[in-house]
């Protein structure tokens, strides 16, 4: 069984909460995953600028943060924190919904959780084909733009 409770602490964006969880559980049970508990976290920049110094000793607020708390088998725990003031601004400069760039954020938050990275052109290129395929799976129709993306996440 898969939870995904939501925490909605921002007042940006209106939040398609059904849309979060399923995009959620697509990365969990693409991965294997049969048992998850996941917190999402939208928050506003002055939250997960907190966040991102507390943790990662990083200034400034950021898109995503994710941090993997257990993983044995198919059972996994962990947490996502999406940025809805980022999306707002990213949103703009990509030229789509506000709501599409949070979802890309969970999406990506949530590939983190199951073992994907970012940190090598290998890794980003596999990282960004999982992002698209889901985007595509949860209703997007391809506009998601690989060398338009350049993430500012960070992970634990």
């Amino acid at each position: 069984m898969i939870e995904i409770a939501i925490a909605d602490q921002q007042t940006e964006l209106e939040l398609d909460r059904q849309l979060l969880r399923k995009a959620i559980r697509m990365v969990l049970e693409d991965a294997g995953i049969a048992r998850a508990e996941i917190s999402l976290a939208v928050v506003d920049d002055q939250t997960i600028a907190r966040l991102n110094e507390e943790y990662l000793d990083h200034q400034g607020p950021t898109d995503v943060l994710s941090f993997l708390l257990e993983r044995e088998g198919d059972m996994l725990e962990g947490e996502v924190i999406v940025d809805a003031q980022t999306a707002r601004r990213q949103a703009t400069r990509f030229d789509w919904s506000a709501e599409n760039e949070l979802l890309l954020y969970v999406i990506h938050g949530a590939l983190h959780l199951v073992g994907y990275g970012d940190a090598t052109a290998d890794e980003r290129a596999e990282m960004r084909e999982k992002e698209r395929a889901c985007l595509v799976r949860c209703g997007l129709d391809g506009h998601y733009n690989e060398s338009d993306k350049a993430q500012g996440d960070e992970t634990s």
